[in-house]
């Protein structure tokens, strides 16, 4: 348990709090074009360019997603569809919550103002914000932002908005390369780290670890 009382406590919502499926929706999408021995270097590889591309001058998530599969296409040598990138977009609004979510979300709730931020676009997350069934004080998307985290600026805004300090605040994640690294930078107060096996771990930028959201009740106390 932490002595840490968080003023707000923010969380990453894809991955984190709703199951992301852009590697099952891949590999779905992929079946007849990608062998099944290099499916695995496949999805990795669309993560990545993911990743990469969201370092660069902010642009729609379809973009994000367009690109990334594009570039992904042509090193693995497959044929790339202008349909591929819409159908995978398509599908975000459907994705629901991991199972262990739901409850402890909204025990926390009851007790603590949550925020999500979001590497996501204004019109695709109320689906999944509301499938999560617990009231958020806020939402905080990439697209009001003009960043996509890991970016410094999203963070820096959602602080502006909340009328917070970092070191006042908790912030939950599955990620480390998203989040959890620009927090620590940053001097949150608290930086939890959800292992749901996304990442390898890395030491020193989570000031807490908990398996599932079921963990984050106790790790406050209630």
């Amino acid at each position: 348990m932490t002595s840490f009382k968080p003023k707000f406590i923010t969380f990453d919502c894809y991955g984190t709090l709703i199951y992301f499926e852009m590697a099952p929706a891949a590999r779905g999408l992929y079946a007849d074009r990608v062998r099944p021995e290099a499916m695995g270097r496949f999805v990795r590889d669309f993560s990545n360019y993911r990743l990469d591309e969201v370092l660069h001058d902010f642009k729609p998530y379809k973009d994000v997603v367009a690109n990334a599969l594009i570039r992904t296409c042509k090193r693995n040598g497959v044929e790339y569809r202008d349909s591929d990138a819409e159908t995978i977009y398509a599908a975000i609004p459907s994705w629901g919550p991991h199972p262990d979510v739901v409850e402890p979300l909204m025990r926390v709730a009851k007790e603590f103002p949550i925020v999500g931020l979001t590497n996501s676009m204004i019109d695709l997350i109320p689906a999944g914000i509301r499938s999560l069934k617990a009231p958020f004080h806020a939402v905080i998307t990439a697209e009001e932002t003009g960043a996509y985290k890991p970016h410094m600026q999203g963070f820096e805004y959602m602080l502006d908005k909340l009328g917070a300090k970092a070191e006042e605040v908790m912030h939950v994640s599955s990620s480390f390369r998203y989040d959890l690294m620009t927090a620590a930078d940053m001097d949150f107060g608290a930086r939890v780290h959800v292992d749901r096996n996304h990442e390898p771990l890395c030491s020193g930028y989570a000031t807490h670890q908990i398996k599932d959201l079921g963990g984050l009740p106790g790790l406050l106390g209630l």
